[in-house]
């Protein structure tokens, strides 16, 4: 009999690539995923170590796990490991095995140790490109599938931790992309999502970007599908994107742009080259070209040094913008970042409040957009059942996953995994409402 083997994903969509790159490891290796925890031989936490809430989530989360099932073997593995592999080797005694991000091949040498009743920790520091190798067990809803184009980033933001957990700028094949896009469109699956920590960056560190000239090999696929673009830098944004946007609407007008800030002073003290000017061109011209364009951006606020005025500069921009989705976060002091030995660094209390008032002024924003769409037509992609209920939920192109609104859905023979029309009747709050055609 095969052993099991439960996996925990935390953080973001790249981690959940890699966690989808675990399990075809691992049952390549013989064992067999489960989705239930009681019946596992094993239990892989894959953490997030970006920021402090997400480096605590994943501490409490492989706690409470040992606490439940002290009996079952745990595997901690991936962004907080290759921070803090010898830290945590030395505090978790509960755990038995620990891995990093970048040689996911490594899980297999941990697993044997762990099988043989050893404690492994495994950390290579070279960077392995596994991520064409994908099965059947991806963790999206059915019909979306996140397709990773390159591993850490060279922008290195003040305030930002990724090289330091993903390193410099690793983008993958062209063609291998292609084939692994392939693979999943012949399985029917209907998105695919493209991401990495800035997709304008890709193919950077071979002398060009790359991410139109591989968009245009994708768009050679024959079938109907679409391409969502997430994580596009607003200051190397390609311009000539707009052209393929426009002409083919498989690729999703859809722009998610972290502009972070708006006063010119913080911008610089943060490492970017843009400014509140550039970014309101950047958007007119996508909205000038795309009609339908939808913008997310995500901003933070209470970074070191950050004024009243700062932040009322923000909150000019965010009217003049007039964003159709957009996330605040508020700064948290990274350890081994040059912003965390910055001056000037401001009260939680003041940033969190700040944080309130933005997302507060963007609630009226978004929903007076999003009213517009209210008596009309949209393709949605069904994600899920309501449990009990006679009503669906999916996404419409305007609809990025787990952080945009929804669509909720009644009537007519659908199912998750299907692309539908839906008359649109009412907003409520952000999500919309409607009828399947």
């Amino acid at each position: 009999m095969k052993e099991l083997f439960y996996i925990e994903s935390l953080g973001c969509a790249k981690n959940q690539v890699d966690s989808e790159v675990l399990i075809a490891l691992l049952e390549d290796s013989g064992l067999l995923l489960t989705n239930d925890i009681n019946s596992a031989h094993y239990i892989i936490v894959n953490t997030c170590g970006f920021i402090v809430s997400a480096k605590q989530e994943s501490i409490d989360t492989v706690l409470s796990l040992k606490q439940q099932y002290p009996d079952k073997k745990l595997l901690m593995v991936g962004c907080l490991v290759e921070r803090y592999a010898d830290e945590l080797f030395q505090d978790l005694p509960e755990v038995d095995g620990f891995m990093g991000n970048k040689d996911l091949r490594s899980i297999i040498t941990v697993w044997r140790q762990v099988k043989k009743g050893e404690r492994a920790m495994r950390v290579p520091k070279a960077y392995f490109n596994s991520h064409g190798k994908r099965t059947v067990n991806l963790l999206s809803y059915p019909g979306s599938a996140y397709v990773k184009l390159a591993e850490g980033c060279n922008n290195n933001c003040t305030y930002c931790a990724i090289p330091l957990i993903r390193g410099p700028l690793h983008s993958r094949p062209q063609q291998e992309i292609v084939k692994e896009v392939k693979c999943l469109l012949d399985r029917g699956v209907r998105e695919i999502i493209l991401i990495a920590q800035d997709l304008a960056s890709f193919g950077l560190e071979r002398g060009t970007q790359e991410l139109v000239p591989l968009l245009k090999k994708l768009l050679n696929l024959p079938d109907h599908f679409w391409l969502r673009l997430l994580y596009i830098h607003p200051d190397r944004f390609p311009l000539n994107l707009l052209d393929i946007v426009r002409h083919d609407a498989r690729v999703l007008p859809y722009f998610d742009l972290p502009f972070q800030h708006a006063s010119p002073i913080l911008l610089k003290s943060m490492g970017r080259q843009g400014n509140s000017e550039s970014y309101v061109k950047l958007i007119d011209s996508i909205r000038n070209t795309c009609a339908r364009a939808v913008i997310r951006s995500t901003f933070l606020v209470g970074f070191p040094g950050e004024s009243r005025e700062d932040f009322q500069m923000l909150l000019k921009f965010q009217q003049s913008a007039r964003l159709n989705w957009a996330g605040v976060f508020c700064y948290s002091r990274e350890q081994g970042t040059p912003a965390a030995g910055f001056s000037g660094q401001v009260k939680k209390a003041a940033a969190r409040a700040r944080a309130e008032e933005f997302k507060q002024a963007q609630s009226v924003i978004t929903e007076e957009w999003l009213d517009s769409y209210v008596n009309s037509m949209l393709d949605v992609l069904v994600e899920e059942r309501v449990e009990k209920e006679a009503l669906y939920i999916g996404r419409g192109y305007l609809h990025a996953p787990d952080v945009d609104g929804l669509v909720v859905l009644s009537g007519g023979n659908t199912a998750p995994g299907k692309m539908v029309k839906v008359a649109i009747t009412k907003r409520n709050g952000v999500d919309l409402e409607g009828t399947v055609c």
